[in-house]
């Protein structure tokens, strides 16, 4: 009598040991941050104004030839709110994506950013605000707001991803009538808005730093905070309360953490697109959903991509430049489109 002996296991298809796999995803976490120290590098090194290695060595540490100016005064605000920036939008989209259950969802399925855009507006056209300084306030504010908004609108302790998306694009199309409205009836709002509204780091001052950083050190704090009840709740309602998460308290921290990275993030660099979408879908594809690497992954990964756009912008036109807001849609799109027909053809 023949007996079927059981499929043997390769040790090539055979799945990693726990120990190997945390071993692996720890020395990719410190490649991520090597990658990320050259970018930082490259940021402070690369503009649209060339300057050798041993000017910007000078500009930064002996305030020599006016180098000071360009290199300290401008590269290295600007290096530092991309960090900023790029760590918020990652980590706001990847809490989103686990909040919505929706590996598309980004700061703008829940209208956090046209919140801000619309306060912005309304700032310049009604108020006369003219300084960045002023922005940033507004545009976290209305950010806020919309966010508050679309978590009762949800239903507050009874929401649903469903209901918080439907909320969200709901109130983003209501706000964007009413930003149009107001661009094409004031000319100076216009004006104004159309350089804030691209997304750029090119207006980066060491106050607007100083004001945004609070709040993004807040919500990053909460989003890391979040990653095992959002795990919990990834299997379903059910089953993450048997696992003791409340779902309602995650939901309305998840939403406080979201709304506080994208919140400052948009205040100070404008509505910057992709980023917190591509990175954290990205990271997912090697790290699994295990939101514990994922959130620290798009967290070094963001600033990553939001700073090398940056170096991208300042050398392709030069003397001018390019918004990095632009330059993060032009190589966003192609390559998200490229991830997710892989994706899709791996399913078939």
């Amino acid at each position: 009598m023949l007996v079927d002996s059981p499929p043997e296991t390769s040790a090539e298809t055979a799945p990693a040991p726990p120990g190997r796999r945390i071993a692996i995803r720890t020395a990719g976490l410190l490649v991520a941050t090597v990658l990320l120290l050259a970018v930082v590098v490259a940021s402070i090194a690369v503009g649209a104004k060339p300057l050798s290695l041993d000017q910007v060595w000078h500009g930064l540490f002996h305030d020599t030839n006016n180098y000071a100016d360009v290199v300290v005064g401008e590269r290295v605000s600007r290096t530092l709110l991309g960090l900023l920036a790029g760590l918020a939008l990652g980590l706001a989209g990847a809490v989103l994506q686990a909040l919505t259950r929706n590996p598309l969802a980004d700061p703008g399925i829940l209208g956090i950013n046209m919140g801000a855009s619309a306060a912005v507006v309304t700032a310049i056209s009604f108020f006369g605000v003219t300084s960045l300084s002023g922005y940033v306030w507004f545009a976290f504010c209305g950010a806020a707001a919309v966010g508050a908004l679309v978590y009762i609108l949800g239903g507050t302790r009874n929401a649903t991803p469903v209901r918080l998306a439907l909320a969200g694009t709901a109130i983003s199309a209501a706000l964007s009538g009413y930003l149009y409205a107001v661009m094409i009836t004031d000319d100076v709002a216009l004006n104004r808005m159309r350089f804030w509204q691209v997304g750029s780091l090119a207006s980066a001052k060491m106050d607007t730093i100083e004001q945004v950083w609070p709040f993004i050190a807040a919500g990053t704090v909460l989003a890391l905070g979040l990653a095992r009840p959002l795990n919990a709740m990834a299997m379903g309602d059910d089953t993450a309360r048997a696992l003791g998460a409340h779902l309602g308290r995650t939901r309305a921290l998840s939403m406080a953490a979201a709304t506080l990275l994208c919140g400052a993030a948009t205040a100070a660099c404008g509505p910057i697109v992709f980023v917190g979408l591509m990175v954290p879908h990205i990271v997912r594809s090697f790290t699994g959903p295990d939101l514990r690497w994922i959130l620290p992954y798009a967290a070094i990964l963001s600033p990553v991509l939001l700073l090398g756009a940056d170096v991208v912008g300042r050398i392709v036109a030069r003397p001018a430049e390019l918004q990095v807001g632009i330059v993060t849609a032009v190589i966003g799109a192609p390559v998200f489109i490229f991830l997710v027909r892989r994706r899709r053809l791996a399913q078939l």
